[in-house]
């Protein structure tokens, strides 16, 4: 039993009031995180991250428009609705799933933000090329020189598996279309 312990006590230290210990230590030492306790206290602290990129009077709309949603047990709040049924299921209700409540309601504070940073990881596309790998020029004249493989040669977009395609699923597209780009630019250079 005593190898369980150290689970048991991260386990029992998710019940009760409060955010959790990695909850706690983004809080305190995350660059990237504003800690407040008023709204407006929290926008200047957002602004002074990068930027007056926030309306703050737009953002009390919006939050006060979501806590209404709180109030009313009939709300149409896919999120709000989401937690409530969450909140059904005993184990998620003790541990995982925060109790509703309203956003501005001193006694849940203090309020959180989190500068985020937007990064594309795939394009489902890119570069238009022909049946050799050939890297393709907009008037459809292939660019001397250049092949592609993988997504940036197009197939993941609309290609071999669709829009829809699952993670994982392209490693089979990636290695065929680099296997043609390979032969054919050995073919160019002899």
């Amino acid at each position: 039993m005593p190898e369980h312990a150290p689970l048991t006590q991260l386990m029992l230290g998710r019940i009760g009031k409060g955010a959790p210990a990695p909850v706690r230590r983004f809080m305190e030492r995350g660059v990237d995180f504003v800690v407040r306790k008023t709204l407006p206290e929290l926008v200047a602290g957002m602004h002074q991250l990068g930027g007056n990129l926030i309306d703050a009077a737009e953002l009390e709309r919006e939050i006060e428009a979501r806590d209404r949603e709180i109030n009313n047990m009939f709300g149409k709040d896919a999120q709000v609705m989401a937690i409530r049924v969450a909140r059904n299921y005993l184990g998620d209700k003790l541990i995982r799933v925060a109790k509703p409540h309203r956003i501005l309601d001193p006694a849940a504070g203090p309020l959180i933000a989190v500068k985020l940073s937007v990064l594309t990881r795939k394009t489902l596309g890119g570069l238009q090329t022909d049946l050799s790998s050939r890297v393709l020029q907009p008037d459809g004249a292939p660019l001397a020189g250049v092949y592609a493989a993988g997504e940036v040669a197009g197939f993941g977009g609309g290609g071999v598996h669709g829009y829809r395609a699952l993670e994982g699923t392209f490693l089979g597209g990636c290695i065929f279309s680099g296997r043609i780009a390979g032969r054919e630019a050995a073919k160019a250079v002899g």
